[in-house]
């Protein structure tokens, strides 16, 4: 049976209503966490993101948000002794953004505080797993 365009517009809005709850509390929770540390919440992003060493447009993809945006971020972190900018080993026109070892333990114990009450916590992996490929598959262009 297929639905009637103002059934599924209801059924749409709601859905995007629970995933813009959901990413609300999630930008809650990071933001709650971050300020434990000294962090604002794009910082807590930045080095929740830097799993390795990276580019700048590379941090800026995972952080979802223009390098431009980044670059302010990563030089606050830069600042305070979290992270450095250091030649690319095959781009010579690339800097490659690494953890100090400061911003390392830091990133670790911001890990530990974002899986604590985390906003997704009451999902099993499984269901966390099936959540995101459903959300993958909504967001993938057809």
């Amino acid at each position: 049976m297929t639905k009637s365009p103002e059934s599924q517009a209801v059924a749409e809005r709601e859905l995007c209503g629970l995933v813009n709850g959901l990413a609300q509390q999630i930008a809650d929770h990071v933001r709650e966490r971050a300020v434990t540390l000294g962090l604002t919440a794009p910082q807590a992003t930045a080095l929740r993101e830097m799993t390795g060493p990276m580019t700048m447009r590379e941090l800026a993809d995972r952080m979802s948000c223009e390098p431009s945006n980044a670059t302010f971020v990563v030089d606050r972190l830069e600042t305070q002794g979290l992270v450095e900018r250091r030649a690319h080993p095959t781009d010579r026109r690339a800097r490659q953004l690494v953890l100090t070892a400061e911003g390392s333990a830091l990133r670790e114990r911001l890990l530990e505080l974002l899986t604590q009450d985390s906003p997704l916590g009451g999902l099993t992996p499984k269901q966390q797993g099936l959540l995101q490929d459903l959300l993958e598959q909504a967001i993938t262009p057809r």
